[in-house]
């Protein structure tokens, strides 16, 4: 009991004794004082940063029944690894009779969406001090203050190989991570407390705990000591780390514990589990321990508002019926998990739409993610005849066969273009296409195969499925697997089942040099085409107007001049912004001739030559 409360039950025992107070009447009132007193420790909090954003932090704070030490678990500060996240998810809901726990499950929810170690930056290079204007910075001056709130930190990361501390084999050596709980030194003495920190006789308590629970000694942990503050250390880019940070700005212990890449999922989330145990025993922290759910996620319904309208429930693989123009907004997402979830509108809005207005042009669809994994999604397309609603909105469900249709979301270049079933696409031979996706109201399109016929994106694991590779149509087709066989039309497939649902068609050309424009001094602009020769004084200087060819992304163009003399240099190409290419041409021999060679990456397309020749310019 605090101080208040102390001297507040002492007013009114003192109170109730003086006005003739039963003894029952007082007895009810300690036991009601008690049951206040550990509710206020035995609650719950949960806070969200960045709300909307593709970096949203979730942070999750849960303090037991009897007081005692604060552990911090922060996963997911790398998106590439989700062993640790999703063992860190299952600690946030966690209660407990003795001590707290702080949970940022998903530090870097940006990288996770995205399946990356990074986005911008490493976010566990950040805590050194960094005047650079990223999220990143951002979350990382929020974890700073939570570790300032706690008694020990266990940054959850999978990492490569497995620790040794002698050269075994090259996976298992002293320069892997995995199964390892890693430390920045042995032991610290903090010099404001003079408390000194025995890490390493920690970790090696813990790992003796964790290595009880794992019968394969591959498996096992072992304390893993950076000496990251030692010249002669092998890993001083950790001075910019979480766990650095913790130990020497903080005083408290740090720890990053790593499950070996290489281990199932499923053993990576227990092994972190295992850990994360043992860690809390070494605080006194007594959990309620809630059962291990790795169902897979499943989508059940997205609540969406339409036009800010009263919203609207659509179950996963049902449609929703727009107009073009609408602006939507997804305002819940219901999915057999709470946490992790995103909704991305295909090919508008960002990574995550979820509760932002999005104006609908174009039939598309909304994905459900957990984390980095779609579970599920919700189609929007144009009404049409339909039957509307009072809100001219409708929903049909996902047999509804009364409005069939397939579309191909592709990049061609980077540029985002949407093509019907069956349309014919005409590319350049070197264009780059990128299959982003299917939008179709005829079935859930991550059950559906969309084979490029003559390309293979995985060549140990050639499932068909070609969607999100980017395709050099230069280097990455092979010829004999296109429709004639002579390497310029191929066609998309899209299966389910062994029946095939929509094609697409891309024919190739050449890549081709039509003409260039030059201006000479008396302003008067020319126009060349290949293998033309133009005379020009030794004196004189032309510029390079313009480049005209089939090639769409005018930068893949390239324009080199070369000659007797001189080197070959490369001519900027800006339209409307005349460059010199007739370098020191007064030194150059009369008579000489100058080539301009017109190149898509290293292919020259065709050429122009200029022949000098000795004149007055005056």
């Amino acid at each position: 009991m605090n101080i208040f409360k102390k001297h507040q039950w002492v007013y009114f025992k003192d109170v109730f004794f003086r006005s003739g107070v039963t003894f029952i009447l007082l007895l009810w009132f300690l036991v009601m004082e008690t049951v206040w007193v550990q509710s206020v420790h035995a609650k719950k909090s949960h806070t969200v940063f960045f709300e909307g954003t593709a970096h949203e932090l979730h942070v999750y704070k849960s303090f037991g029944k009897e007081p005692g030490k604060t552990l911090l678990l922060i996963g997911g500060i790398q998106g590439d690894e989700p062993g640790g996240f999703l063992s860190a998810d299952l600690y946030a809901d966690f209660s407990l009779s003795k001590g707290n726990l702080i949970v940022v499950p998903r530090a870097n929810f940006h990288s996770i969406l995205l399946n990356k170690r990074q986005v911008n930056h490493d976010m566990n290079r950040k805590f050194a001090g960094d005047d650079s204007h990223t999220y990143e910075t951002k979350v990382v001056a929020i974890l700073k203050k939570l570790i300032s709130e706690s008694d020990m930190l266990l940054n959850l990361h999978d990492g490569s190989g497995f620790y040794a501390e002698q050269w075994i084999s090259d996976e298992q050596n002293p320069k892997r991570y995995g199964q390892s709980i890693i430390a920045d030194c042995e032991k610290l003495e903090v010099e404001r407390t003079g408390k000194v920190i025995d890490l390493g006789n920690m970790a090696r308590t813990v790992s003796g705990k964790i290595n009880s629970r794992i019968q394969d000694p591959l498996h096992h942990f072992h304390f893993n000591n950076h000496n990251t503050r030692d010249n002669a250390s092998i890993h001083k880019e950790q001075r910019k780390s979480a766990t650095y940070y913790a130990l020497y700005t903080c005083g408290i212990p740090a720890f990053g514990v790593e499950t070996s890449k290489s281990l199932p999922l499923e053993k990576k989330v227990l092994h972190h589990n295992l850990a994360i145990n043992a860690f809390m025993e070494e605080l006194g922290i007594i959990p309620e321990t809630p059962g291990i759910n790795l169902d897979h996620p499943e989508l059940r319904y997205l609540i969406i508002s339409v036009n800010d309208s009263l919203p609207i429930l659509v179950e996963n693989q049902q449609t929703l019926f727009v107009k073009p123009g609408d602006v939507v907004m997804v305002t819940h997402i219901e999915a057999n998990y709470s946490r992790g979830l995103t909704a991305d509108i295909v090919g508008l809005g960002s990574i995550n739409d979820t509760r932002k207005k999005i104006k609908i042009e174009k039939p598309t669809r909304i994905v459900a993610r957990k984390d980095y994994d779609p579970c599920g999604s919700v189609y929007l397309s144009f009404s049409g005849g339909r039957d509307r609603f009072a809100h001219e909105v409708s929903v049909s469900g996902p047999n509804d066969s009364g409005f069939p249709y397939l579309f191909f979301n592709m990049k061609i270049n980077g540029r985002e273009w949407i093509f019907r079933n069956n349309d014919h696409v005409k590319l350049v031979r070197g264009d780059k296409i990128q299959i982003e996706d299917i939008i179709t109201g005829m079935g859930d399109p991550s059950e559906l195969i969309v084979n490029f016929k003559g390309f293979v994106g995985d060549t140990e694991n050639n499932t068909g499925e070609d969607r999100g590779y980017v395709i050099d149509t230069k280097t990455d087709l092979w010829g004999s697997y296109s429709m004639e066989k002579k390497g310029i039309k191929y066609q998309v497939v899209v299966t389910k089942g062994r029946d095939t649902i929509g094609n697409l068609y891309v024919e190739l050309e050449e890549p081709k040099f039509d003409y260039l424009v030059i201006e000479t001094e008396n302003s008067r602009k020319q126009c060349l085409v290949p293998g033309d020769i133009v005379h020009v004084r030794s004196d004189e200087t032309v510029h390079l107007v313009d480049i005209i060819t089939n090639v769409e992304d005018r930068e893949d163009i390239g324009a080199y001049w070369s000659g007797p003399g001189s080197n070959r240099q490369h001519v900027k190409i800006k339209n409307a912004l005349p460059l010199d290419i007739l370098v020191d041409a007064k030194t150059e021999i009369t008579g000489s001739r100058y080539r301009l060679d017109i190149q898509r990456g290293d292919d020259v397309i065709g050429s122009v030559f200029f022949q000098l020749f000795s004149g007055d310019a005056s």
